[in-house]
């Protein structure tokens, strides 16, 4: 039987969507201002300003999910506040929220990373413990294709193994994504932040193919605990990634994590940039998506 669980991580501080959108960029003044004050998830670039996580929270529940937790910041009160103010007439039915604290550490002024937001989304819920769950970022519009694709994983994990020539991004951005590398029966064997040309080269299959990940997984709650616990931090970025715990992972148990191929569009939440992009999208792919939460 699948296990409906779904972790959403939005406990970052948003750096990079509060920087300025430059010039020759419309943005709708009330978005800017969202932009500085929410978490990137909650700005409401959707029909009657309806915030971008409410629509990767439609596309779960209709995927499949039914329990979910929110992994919020310490110091942002704006997904806490929203979703749990509404009522039974306006909230996302059929879903089970409840909200995770990501702290941050004393000596510090930011989170310490996605695989530390995971650790203690999954200290918050023993009781998924025995089953699998999905996790995913809350800036990016995940289709219910794909949370399907995850949920319905015979595998003891999985990821979205996406077409980087389908995200439709500029190439800046897509050269930004990690790319994975996987078997001839398509367990992933390593996901490999900034690639060398060659190794791109060697990883592109027949059909042209380069898959990256975009942070969405299926994966057992009791092996990927130790490994998010004892995940060091990143030389560069001195945080703690999940991409890092899901190596440890596979290390041990080679062969366990399967990739899903995908090539669609993934609309991305990061900068000021973005906004009037979703709101296109937004507008095009849910035209009669409810001003009220449903």
């Amino acid at each position: 039987m699948m296990d409906p669980n779904l972790i959403i991580l939005a406990g970052g501080i948003s750096s990079r969507m509060k920087r300025a959108a430059g010039s020759g960029i419309a943005i709708d003044p009330a978005l800017k201002l969202q932009a500085l004050e929410k978490s990137k998830s909650m700005i409401g670039v959707g029909k009657g300003h309806r915030p971008f996580l409410d629509y990767v929270l439609y596309n779960a529940r209709e995927a499949g999910y039914r329990d979910v937790v929110i992994v919020v910041g310490e110091k942002d009160r704006s997904i806490r506040d929203y979703y749990a103010s509404a009522d039974e007439g306006t909230a996302i039915q059929g879903l089970t929220l409840s909200f995770a604290v990501q702290t941050i550490p004393p000596e510090r002024t930011k989170p310490l990373g996605t695989a530390d937001a995971l650790l203690q989304g999954l200290r918050a819920t023993p009781r998924w413990s025995g089953q699998q769950f999905t996790v995913c970022n809350s800036d990016d519009l995940y289709s219910r294709r794909a949370f399907r694709m995850l949920l319905e994983c015979r595998a003891p994990a999985g990821m979205i193994d996406y077409d980087r020539a389908g995200l439709n991004f500029e190439p800046e951005r897509i050269e930004q994504f990690a790319v994975i590398e996987k078997d001839e029966k398509g367990f992933l064997l390593s996901i490999v932040e900034k690639p060398t040309s060659e190794f791109i080269n060697r990883v592109r299959d027949r059909t042209g193919h380069v898959g990256v990940s975009m942070n969405i997984f299926r994966l057992p709650y009791d092996r990927i605990v130790p490994c998010l616990e004892a995940v060091p931090l990143d030389p560069v970025r001195r945080e703690k990634e999940l991409p890092a715990a899901v190596a440890m992972m596979i290390q041990k148990y080679p062969g366990s994590l399967q990739t899903f191929p995908l090539a669609e569009q993934v609309p991305d939440l990061t900068n000021q940039t973005d906004i009037p992009a979703v709101q296109q999208y937004l507008s095009r792919e849910f035209p009669d998506f409810s001003t009220t939460r449903q």
